[in-house]
């Protein structure tokens, strides 16, 4: 039995798909830089003024008051000429500052009309001026190699002036299930049937990541069927994910079709739900076997798919952050690493505590969606009341 995180370091010594295309900034959401993205100019391009105002010589301004002429008139957008020594100009949020002021004395502290200012409040050198480059600097970096694009990075973009960015391109996943047992939601449920839930929750998984879902449907139980889902899911993804299947039954098939295409692992790792995952390749394409119970199988992809998939996509993998929370519960020492699922609730001091799902089933798929989130029990620890616990989010509970 291995720990998850030795997992997780096995799969993410894979090499990366990574192909490569350029496209504009507006359809960058979500995409994975593959170069980096270097400045070219500086943000802002030049000194300038951070208030409306007067643009000054601090060092024209000889005790109080002081009655400066207005040499020019400085609105954002237009380069202005030098400052006429021992003059201010008038000076608007934005504006670039003119050579030979250093300072920009806000209007509240001015008496003014269209020929002079009177400033009734000395300003120091420096006093309400953005200085070029103050954002970012010529040659300096705004997005790295690896690098998940999201609004604020286009953003960035778009001020250097980059109207397109290279990026990887997205993943394409085969995605099937196997069973006789299930049936697509929409059809007549017979005896010993059910719907097939896995599938639809883990290509909405994959959209939701960016990637492209190859639908390999559900596969029936037998070594041929499953033999060329595997082929045909090899000639047209990058990746391969199924649920169910790789168990050693008479009609668990998924282990010796993927055997004799590709190679095998069959992993027993130290976690709670989905001790039994399947790792391999089919014709050299990563193959990872998910367990058929849907809470297992939506915990095993988000704790090992997730790193999968973005480490083959070129994006840098980083550790989901946790939150510490307040156990509201107690539950006994765990052989394997749990991840529990809790909703959170603030007490009337502010503190987060997680209240914990009443069944544990892996079954109980309904449990996922009253939670907030999952927190992690360590292996061979106890949970107290009131214990501190990591909380990973579902969703934006925490915000």
């Amino acid at each position: 039995m291995i720990t998850l995180s030795q997992a997780r370091l096995q799969l993410q010594r894979l090499k990366a798909v990574l192909e490569t295309e350029t496209i504009p900034i507006a359809r960058a959401l979500g995409r994975v830089a593959s170069s980096d993205a270097i400045s070219s100019l500086a943000i802002p391009p030049a000194d300038n003024s951070a208030m409306d105002g007067f643009a000054v010589r601090a060092s024209d301004l000889k005790g109080q008051p002081n009655k400066l002429l207005i040499s020019q008139r400085i609105p954002a957008g237009i380069g202005p000429e030098p400052l006429v020594a021992g003059t201010a100009a008038r000076i608007f949020t934005g504006g670039v500052m003119p050579v030979g002021a250093d300072a920009v004395v806000i209007q509240e502290n001015c008496d003014y009309d269209q020929l002079s200012v009177t400033v009734l409040k000395t300003v120091s050198s420096g006093a309400n001026v953005r200085p070029k480059g103050q954002d970012i600097s010529c040659g300096a970096k705004v997005i790295s190699t690896g690098q998940m694009l999201n609004a604020i990075d286009i953003s960035l973009l778009a001020s250097i002036g980059r109207a397109s960015v290279e990026v990887y391109k997205p993943l394409k996943v085969a995605l099937f299930s196997t069973g006789d047992e299930l049936v697509e939601p929409g059809q007549e449920l017979k005896a010993g049937q059910i719907y097939n839930s896995n599938r639809p929750l883990l290509i909405a998984l994959c959209e939701q990541m960016g990637f492209l879902p190859y639908d390999c449907g559900i596969i029936k139980d037998t070594l041929e069927a499953t033999k060329l889902a595997l082929m045909d899911a090899s000639e047209n993804a990058d990746v391969i994910i199924s649920s169910g299947g790789v168990s050693v039954g008479e009609e668990d098939h998924v282990r010796p079709a993927v055997e004799a295409l590709g190679e095998l692992e069959l992993w027993k790792v130290q976690m709670k739900p989905g001790k039994p995952v399947a790792f391999g390749n089919v014709a050299g394409v990563p193959f990872l076997g998910l367990p058929g119970n849907p809470v297992s199988s939506f915990t095993v992809f988000q704790l090992l798919g997730v790193p999968l998939l973005t480490s083959l996509q070129g994006q840098k993998v980083t550790e989901q952050i946790a939150y510490p929370v307040a156990a509201a519960f107690s539950k006994p020492i765990s052989s394997r690493e749990e991840y529990i699922r809790v909703k959170i609730e603030r007490d009337a001091d502010g503190e987060l505590h997680a209240n914990r799902f009443p069944n544990s089933s892996s079954g109980v798929m309904s449990s996922l969606s009253w939670a907030d989130g999952l927190v992690r029990q360590e292996l061979d620890s106890a949970i107290e009341v009131g214990q501190k616990l990591a909380f990973l989010p579902l969703r934006n509970a925490m915000l």
